[in-house]
């Protein structure tokens, strides 16, 4: 190891809490070592994971594919720089445009940078094309778009806690109802450049937008000159059973954004769009130091390589249907929601924060989308007895509330 003892669990903790800030409730577990569907703490117990590293690990903890992707190129380049070409980036950018159907990548760091970049994009569209004032974006009550200052204002929940605090709020973001293509329609004036939506709530509770609702902002943004933007920052790369989640809905918006299951693990995001779009984004209008980095952009091409080879999409659709069958058997569910490896478990009460900890109790990771409910977001090689054993954890939990 490279730090001089093996710490115990106590000491971490005492560690971590006078040297790291804390701004996540954390369970109670040292996560040592991760393999397929299972996370391992420090005494190698073994924990059954539906949080997926919040959506993260598509194709499960520590790949084979993966882990021997980051080893050779670690070994090769770990970092050049912005200046340089390097061909993980260019096979990545291939490999992702070629997949989903569009024609340039902007490679970013985060799901937050992602969306960041996909706005400057649509505001400096706007302004170059229509004037100084042609800037505004509409987005979703209820939806999650980021930290950044930027996504944090385009985020849908003005009364959280979570845009509180910061000073005045960026200007140019006015929100509407999501699924309700008529107050869409009223946000929307002559200033107005771009309507940014997720097609899946993810934060909000796992929503998802209606068939109707989606081809009508397609409609009214190719009506109107403005551009429609999909956050797939969770949805994105399997998660739903297709490879994004407006191919399941046969909806291409002008700008993507995407992050989570891109990388095996590995910290990466991207932007992706039409060549004449990405014009817009020209010399000096966004850079990014590690943005694109070899050694994440060969775990992304191992991973997305694996995700399409084992035909992961399609198994997580038929999975997660079954799946979410199971859960309406399950004491004080109201209701189930979600497509492929994400769902959604609406409780008749706000106890969803003590599901998630009395699951952990019972070695299964999860977590509250919102007081009453639970999200599970598992890798999408999750099988049916997985599944089960969820499940059966769940009813456990349930019945003892």
């Amino acid at each position: 190891m490279l730090w001089e003892k093996d710490y115990t669990k106590e000491e971490l903790k005492e560690l971590a809490e006078k040297y790291m800030n804390e701004t996540f409730p954390r369970f109670d577990f040292i996560a040592r070592s991760g393999k397929g569907m299972y996370l391992y703490d420090e005494k190698g117990e073994a924990y059954l994971d539906f949080l997926g590293g919040i959506a993260v690990n598509a194709t499960g903890h520590c790949s084979d594919e993966v882990v021997s992707a980051i080893r050779e190129q670690a070994g090769e380049l770990i970092h050049a720089s912005a200046y340089c070409y390097t061909i993980p980036q260019i096979m990545l950018a291939k490999l992702i445009c070629e997949t989903i159907g569009m024609e340039k990548v902007q490679f970013q760091n985060s799901g937050a940078e992602a969306n960041e970049v996909m706005l400057k994009l649509a505001r400096k569209y706007g302004v170059d094309k229509f004037g100084p004032k042609h800037y505004k974006v509409v987005t979703a009550y209820n939806s999650f778009h980021g930290r950044t200052l930027a996504t944090l204002r385009a985020t849908g929940q003005p009364e959280s806690a979570i845009q509180k605090g910061f000073g005045d709020p960026i200007p140019g973001f006015v929100y509407a109802e999501f699924n309700d293509l008529a107050s869409f329609e009223a946000a929307c004036d002559e200033d107005t450049v771009a309507i940014m939506v997720e097609p899946i709530q993810g934060e909000g509770g796992v929503i998802p937008a209606t068939q109707e609702f989606l081809e009508g902002l397609r409609k009214l943004c190719d009506e109107r000159g403005m551009l429609l933007l999909f956050d797939e920052v969770q949805t994105g790369w399997g998660r739903t059973g297709k490879i994004m989640a407006y191919q399941r809905y046969g909806v291409k918006p002008d700008v993507v954004s995407m992050a989570k299951a891109l990388g095996g693990g590995m910290p990466i995001a991207a932007m992706a769009t039409s060549a004449e779009l990405m014009k817009t984004l020209s010399l000096g209008a966004h850079g990014t130091t590690f943005g694109g980095n070899p050694v994440c952009c060969a775990a992304a091409y191992a991973q997305i390589t694996e995700m399409l080879e084992k035909h992961l999409p399609e198994q997580a659709d038929e999975v997660g249907t079954y799946f979410r069958k199971k859960l309406w058997d399950l004491p004080h569910v109201t209701d189930v929601r979600g497509a492929g490896m994400i769902t959604g478990a609406q409780m008749d009460q706000d106890i969803a924060a003590r599901v998630k900890h009395d699951a952990f109790d019972r070695h299964m990771l999860m977590n509250a989308a919102r007081p009453n409910v639970i999200r599970l977001i598992p890798p999408l090689i999750a099988t049916k007895e997985d599944c089960d054993k969820a499940y059966s954890i769940l009813k456990e939990v349930l019945e003892a509330i």
